[in-house]
């Protein structure tokens, strides 16, 4: 027996297999690649330092300059 196409779904399987496959693609996009995974010490720590720094006013760097620096251009 042949596998059945497109055209041989009806109007509402059709609308459930776009469906399906719109919220299939949407999940596996908007996942997170690093659930579960856990931060070195020394990695967080040296986050909540930056974090500190910058709300305390210290400089950060425009993405502009960081694309230039790496040869992107805008």
């Amino acid at each position: 027996m042949m596998s059945p196409t497109v055209a041989d779904l009806t109007v509402a399987e059709f609308r459930e297999l776009i469906h399906d496959t719109v919220s299939q693609s949407l999940a596996e996009l908007l996942a997170d690649p690093d659930q579960g995974l856990v931060l070195r010490d020394d990695v967080a720590e040296e986050l909540r330092r930056s974090i500190k720094e910058v709300q305390a006013g210290g400089k950060t760097i425009p993405l502009s300059d960081l694309l230039k620096d790496f040869g992107f251009s805008e």
